[in-house]
């Protein structure tokens, strides 16, 4: 079976659509659309409400349309595809699933929605919770990582402990201060292990001063090197530390490996999703603990939504 899956250039939104096909049992073929102006992604809220589904609000829609007829099935994430996955759905007379919460459209005319716990959505009989974001990777991913990075390190056979730096955002800070406070007190936590860290695109340059001056076993600086050890330090690390605005590296973490998971806190003070999300995931066991997410029972429930 195939799915098409409508991509707004985000990777993070992509994989998590990938993720959902791969939940149903479908290949993907994989389709762009982004709106033609911030006027007509506004139009299509307003659109929708009335029942009025067109392609014409995106950018070439000659060629959205062009998509395989043979499609079982139309998947989106994010703002700029469920307008998008509903109108094509309804041109091939298909189902039409999306994750995360569609907020603004209406919501009883997706087939599926797949929203996170953090999104707080409605209870509604097309709506299924997941506890984060859908990872698409697979155990062949992972084996892949761990041959890689094993060729640049060689694990000595201590306990591996693991940090992830992240960079702030609007509902998070990182200091060079916080920074070296996490680092002195993961240090004492665990003596005795061997202990990596990677920096991100998205760390401030003093917070990755801070983290060099640290004696890791295996460090790599975003800054200075791109290549990418998290699947690694997911499958090997006995304790993974990841800084808590990183939303997909915890979901990540939370999923596959079998590490204890920690959330680095550098979240703002106030309710806001991203303290939702870790909050859940604590209550859940699976952030200050090594219980990992098993998305059976929800991903039955959207085949069932999406009838396949």
């Amino acid at each position: 079976m195939k799915a098409i899956v409508l991509t707004d250039g985000k990777a993070g939104h992509e994989n998590q659509s990938r993720a959902f096909a791969r939940a149903l049992g479908c290949d993907v073929e994989l389709v762009p659309v982004k709106f033609k102006s911030k006027l007509h992604k506004a139009l299509s809220y307003a659109l929708d409400r009335v029942g009025v589904r067109t392609l014409g609000l995106f950018e070439d829609p000659a060629k959205i349309l062009t998509a395989s007829g043979d499609a079982k099935a139309v998947l989106g994430t994010g703002s700029g595809t469920f307008y998008a996955a509903k109108s094509l759905a309804r041109k091939l007379g298909v189902k039409c699933g999306v994750v995360l919460t569609p907020s603004g459209y209406d919501l009883s005319s997706f087939d599926c929605i797949l929203s996170p716990t953090f999104d707080e959505p409605p209870k509604r009989p097309n709506i299924v919770e997941i506890p984060a974001n859908l990872v698409a990777n697979d155990e062949a991913f992972y084996e892949r990582g761990v041959a890689e990075f094993r060729k640049r390190h060689a694990p000595d056979g201590r306990d591996a402990v693991a940090v992830v730096v992240g960079g702030p955002n609007k509902c998070s800070t990182m200091s060079a201060g916080w920074m070296k406070g996490e680092l002195e007190r993961i240090f004492a936590e665990n003596k005795g292990c061997e202990f990596w860290v990677t920096t991100s695109r998205r760390t401030p340059a003093e917070v990755e001063t801070v983290v060099d001056a640290f004696p890791f076993d295996y460090k790599l600086l975003y800054s200075r090197d791109h290549f990418n050890p998290i699947p690694a330090f997911v499958k090997l690390a006995k304790r993974l530390y990841v800084t808590a605005e990183s939303t997909g590296m915890l979901s990540e973490a939370c999923t596959f490996g079998s590490a204890n998971v920690v959330a680095l806190d550098n979240l703002n003070p106030g309710p806001h999703k991203f303290r939702r999300f870790v909050e859940n995931l604590r209550t859940g066991g699976y952030v200050d603990g090594s219980r990992k997410i098993d998305l059976a029972d929800e991903f039955a429930a959207a085949r069932r939504l999406m009838g396949l």
